[in-house]
């Protein structure tokens, strides 16, 4: 899987560090950089763009803006001098934040996280996530933010057992509370990384780690029995069989 990918930024010189990472990368294909984000908007509707790399602040218009116009035709992640943005980064769904001075270990796992987001998007199933060849693409982050009623928290991805989808919601166990989040479980597995947790049933994503043991079907997490779901079962057997 390539990802073509666009560089906005009205620094030329972040650009061109943008540009050096992304030649790095193999499954990264650089089409087009520019230091207007109005042309962007022209360079995504025109060509087949599916990642952009977008700097926040800048004239005409800011990063936040233009993910509002460009709606989901791309996915993006932001790149800024100023951490403040974070959350207001995660808020408009983006697959990553980059802080600069951008390290290239770090854009790297950007990248990963993006292909995985991109690869879910397109096969639209959980089985087709636990092929050798996609697990190389896993995100390697160590927590993600999730929105709650009245915060956007932060969650360490190693504390979490398991996540259960309850029609728009989710109720996502870790091993200190529950918490509760206004979103679907399909938008959250694009957040995980695929070595660390699984699909296994329409309803529970599992963590992996914490798996106690597995009988009959049945997954136990500590004392809580989750299902595997028929459709799950050959991924998820040969996922356990190769761990």
């Amino acid at each position: 899987m390539e990802l073509n990918c666009l560089v906005i930024d009205d620094k030329p010189l972040a650009i061109d560090i943008l540009a050096d990472y992304i030649g790095k990368v193999p499954f990264l294909k650089l089409v087009a950089t520019t230091t207007n984000p109005v042309e962007g908007l022209s360079i995504v509707r025109e060509q087949n763009i599916d990642l952009v790399f977008l700097d926040i602040q800048m004239p005409q218009l800011n990063g936040l803006q233009f993910i509002k116009i460009a709606g989901r035709q791309c996915k993006v992640v932001l790149t800024t001098a100023y951490s403040e943005y974070a959350l207001d980064g995660y808020e408009h769904d983006v697959v990553d934040y980059l802080l600069k001075p951008i390290a290239f270990d770090r854009f790297y796992r950007a990248a990963e996280k993006a292909a995985q987001v991109l690869m879910i998007s397109e096969n639209g199933k959980a089985a087709h996530l636990f092929s050798p060849g996609n697990l190389q693409q896993a995100n390697t982050a160590n927590y993600l933010f999730v929105k709650t009623e009245h915060r956007i928290q932060r969650v360490n991805l190693d504390d979490i057992l398991y996540i259960e989808g309850l029609q728009n919601y989710i109720s996502m166990q870790t091993s200190t509370e529950r918490i509760m989040s206004l979103q679907t479980l399909k938008r959250i597995a694009e957040q995980l990384p695929v070595q660390d947790f699984v699909r296994v049933h329409k309803s529970f994503i599992v963590a992996l780690k914490h798996i106690t043991y597995i009988e009959r079907s049945r997954i136990f997490i500590g004392e809580t029995i989750i299902p595997v779901g028929d459709s799950y079962r050959d991924a998820f057997y040969k996922l356990i069989e190769k761990s």
